[in-house]
């Protein structure tokens, strides 16, 4: 198994700018090298909670494990990392760009208090899972 290092914290500062994404969206549509910010991609993510846990799916493909990092907060987690740029022949031209590469950051807010110091994430097969320890009441 390939498990990835995860970094604690106390809280995390910051969310996604809506209108940044939608901005990147419609400007990367025209363009898939532009961006406004370094944000160049949102992966899939999936949510779901079991009796005693939280546990994230997120979708990201083709980015290698030294490149991913979580940053794990009682009520939130960071998940962000690299992507790299896929190389293409010299006189190419796109006729159709929906991969995207660059880097990517998802801040999520969790649905219960979590436990820090009872994480663990594996990455295999492109997807990555995070598993999170509910906090007792």
């Amino acid at each position: 198994m390939d498990f990835i290092k995860i970094r604690f914290v106390d809280h995390l500062e910051g969310a996604d700018s809506d209108l940044r994404r939608t901005l990147d969206d419609i400007l990367g549509g025209a363009d898939p090298r532009f961006t406004i910010s370094k944000h160049r991609w949102r992966p899939q993510i999936d949510i779901y909670e079991t009796g005693d846990s939280v546990v994230i799916h997120a979708e990201i493909a083709g980015v290698p494990r030294e490149e991913i990092h979580l940053e794990i907060a009682p009520k939130s987690v960071k998940i962000s990392g690299t992507r790299g740029y896929r190389a293409r022949e010299e006189e190419a031209r796109y006729h159709l760009a929906e991969i995207p590469c660059g880097h990517f950051e998802r801040t999520l807010r969790l649905p219960v208090q979590i436990d820090t110091e009872k994480a663990s994430a594996v990455y295999r097969d492109g997807l990555l899972e995070i598993r999170l320890a509910k906090r007792p009441p």
